[in-house]
């Protein structure tokens, strides 16, 4: 089961979307996070921590989990 992880703008940066998942706990791990573990943005390899994501894109991380990015209710 994938995690829902809720957002109130119309997108997220990719690093902020890894401090509001509990990932990393600062932006300054952002980079190094990326730089050591795998990021899927839709099934596609992502390393850009300003990547926008929007309500409806999966992020997975191997080890860690799914997280589907959907739109504060």
């Amino acid at each position: 089961m994938d995690d829902k992880i809720e957002i109130s703008t119309e997108y997220i940066q990719l690093g902020q979307f890894l401090k509001l998942a509990n990932i990393v706990e600062s932006g300054g791990m952002v980079k190094i996070f990326l730089a050591e573990y795998e990021v899927y943005v839709n099934e596609a390899l992502e390393d850009r921590r300003g990547r926008k994501l929007y309500p409806g894109d999966v992020v997975e991380i191997p080890g860690m989990g799914s997280f589907d990015v959907v739109k504060e209710s």
